[in-house]
């Protein structure tokens, strides 16, 4: 009688996931990431049209004023108001959206907005003990430029284009007539504030 050998069956291995498949989900993952993190740091667009219109109001207050104390004062309560206007909707356009200020995305941009403005308001100090108060208007706006610059590289595509126009009205408020500078801060902290908050507001979500 022939012996017939019996093996026993391998067990078949689970075929693994399509790659098309683990592709789609990582895309979609990065993508939703991308969106919440966008949602967050996208600067607040109804805050920025508030800012601005502050901005306007200091701007028309301080042209007004007769000696560098009281201009001083209104452009710095105009900075405190502009601050706490946008603090506050930073904090409610981060709550609407599930995200916490203190995300990974809020700390990046926290880190590369805080040294330009560390370095304005020094260089304001430097610049009054010189002497050179007239040069204030340009440095303040180049610098806040540089910082929205910086930190709008972890926002949505308008602003770090907008913190490149705060830079260019800087360079030149530099090198025109100092009775230009209220203006200029009107045009740059007022009608710069203004035109980008509404198209922010209008295509990101308020």
């Amino acid at each position: 009688m022939a012996v017939v050998h019996t093996f026993p069956e391998r067990p078949q291995a689970e075929e693994p996931p399509a790659l098309h498949d683990r592709a789609m989900d990582n895309l979609r993952f990065i993508r939703e990431t991308m969106e919440r993190a966008s949602a967050f740091t996208a600067v607040p667009g109804w805050g920025q049209v508030a800012i601005g219109l502050t901005a306007l109001f200091a701007a028309l207050v301080a042209s007004q004023q007769k000696t560098f104390g009281a201009w001083f004062a209104v452009w710095m309560t105009e900075a405190a108001v502009s601050a706490g206007i946008a603090g506050w909707t930073m904090y409610r356009k981060a709550h609407a959206s599930d995200t916490s200020l203190l995300s990974r995305p809020g700390r990046k941009l926290i880190i590369n907005l805080s040294p330009p403005m560390l370095v304005g308001a020094l260089l304001t100090v430097v610049f009054y003990r010189a002497g050179m108060e007239a040069q204030l208007p340009g440095l303040w706006l180049l610098l806040y430029g540089t910082g929205v610059v910086t930190g709008g590289a972890f926002s949505v595509r308008p602003v770090p284009f907008m913190g490149l126009c705060f830079m260019f009205l800087g360079a030149g408020a530099l090198f025109l007539p100092a009775a230009w500078g209220d203006a200029l801060m009107a045009a740059g902290f007022g009608l710069l504030h203004l035109i980008f908050g509404l198209h922010i507001a209008r295509n990101y979500g308020g």
